[in-house]
């Protein structure tokens, strides 16, 4: 197969930089493989990690993908003018969205909400007086491993900080109080376990991976028997629609989970560079960005245009983007990526050009689409070819969060 970095300068020779490029040789080869990770369990798509709808379609008119979740309120109802499941994955405080929400029948039978406590449905109660159809709601699990909450009392949080709904009883006093208000119907539970799903089995740091697949190890069995013991006490309540969990990293334990009936996943799509490194799979990198070669400081170096795509999370190397052709260049240690200049040396450097282009890849999936308007759509091997260009929710001037 002709390189993919021969591809992309091949498609996208004529255009001007900063571009972002996805290979969608490399994106659909991405779908196949969840899919297959899935093994018939339908995937829901994490739409924060596309941010594109020409894409969004692409994979949802493929087997094995149903539904979409989305990551604030005001989105979920813009996509739900062509979607009919999309669950909000987040608790949301966007009044005028619920406002909207509860002023159509048909985006109430569509979109669910995610509730984690009294306090979020009273926020929804506090917005919207009447319904003629309830509004539906997700009841969102933690499914962080506090490990040595049995031993000694205390909480050794490890997971993202989500919920503070935890136990079984947590879960039902919850489910309860939905049931309790004719304004909400409670139809479906979610449980992300971040502490699987988004941690790199072998990062850089070797001890790192070493806690990290420690971790892995303890929190699967722990969650699996917390959220089938969870998922039984809350179905006598209510009658659940759908149970969620899991993430791109997290696929294959996820769906051995006999109590999930879908599992999410997005940034598998694009295989940003925080998901190199992983045990269970390895994705082919599917978007890129590309950045002109404007200076030649000095001998073995570049620098080029921008760069500072830096991405959240933690602070740390881990979310700079990634130099990835030509090879061999690496940024620099005092300097990083720059807001308006980023500086890189390497072997590569000598043979580059001013005008020339440096190819990158983000961090994370969806954050690219932040940065960029356009997507250049690239197939084919070997005459690869610009296919289309599609406009990101930026594009169509949505910038939800």
């Amino acid at each position: 197969m002709t390189s993919q970095h021969a591809r992309i300068e091949r498609a996208t020779q004529h255009l001007d930089a900063p571009v972002a490029v996805v290979d969608l040789d490399a994106f659909d080869a991405n779908a196949a493989d969840l899919a297959r990770r899935a093994a018939g369990t339908p995937i829901r798509v994490a739409s924060k990690s596309v941010r594109c709808r020409a894409l969004l379609d692409r994979v949802l008119a493929r087997e094995g993908y149903a539904g979409v979740l989305a990551f604030t309120l005001t989105e979920a109802l813009w996509l739900a003018e062509e979607h009919e499941d999309v669950v909000v994955g987040y608790p949301t405080a966007e009044r005028d969205a619920l406002r909207e929400l509860a002023a159509d029948p048909v985006l109430l039978e569509r979109v669910t909400l995610m509730v984690d406590s009294v306090e979020s449905l009273d926020l929804v109660r506090s917005v919207v007086r009447e319904v003629e159809v309830p509004i539906r709601v997700c009841l969102d699990l933690d499914a962080s491993l506090r490990v040595a909450e049995r031993l000694t009392g205390s909480r050794v949080h490890l997971g993202p900080r989500r919920s503070p709904v935890h136990s079984v009883a947590d879960a039902v006093a919850l489910a309860r109080a939905v049931g309790e208000d004719p304004a909400f119907a409670l139809v479906g539970l979610m449980a992300y376990e971040g502490q699987v799903a988004g941690l790199a089995d072998r990062p850089a740091n070797r001890l790192r991976g070493l806690a990290v697949r420690g971790l892995k190890r303890a929190s699967v069995p722990e969650l699996t028997e917390r959220r089938g013991a969870v998922v039984a006490a809350v179905r006598e309540v209510a009658d659940l629609s759908f149970v969620n969990g899991g993430g791109t990293g997290s696929i294959e334990t996820t769906v051995a989970d006999v109590s999930v009936t879908e599992v999410a996943a997005g940034s598998g799509l694009f295989a940003p560079a925080l998901f190199d490194g992983y045990d269970s799979f390895d994705p082919v990198p599917a978007a890129l960005f590309g950045l002109a070669v404007t200076r030649r400081p000095g001998p073995g170096l570049v620098t080029v245009a921008g760069g500072g795509w830096i991405a959240s999370g933690p602070v740390g190397r881990d979310r700079l983007p990634v130099p990835t052709y030509p090879a061999g260049l690496a940024m620099l240690g005092s300097e990083g990526a720059g807001e308006v200049q980023t500086p890189l040396r390497g072997a590569a450097a000598g043979r580059l050009r001013l005008g020339d282009r440096v190819w990158f890849r983000h961090a994370k999936a969806g954050e690219l689409c932040e940065r960029v308007d356009t997507l250049h759509l690239v197939a084919g091997d070997p005459e690869a070819a610009l296919v289309d260009v599609v406009p990101t929710y930026r594009g169509e001037g949505r910038t939800f969060l």
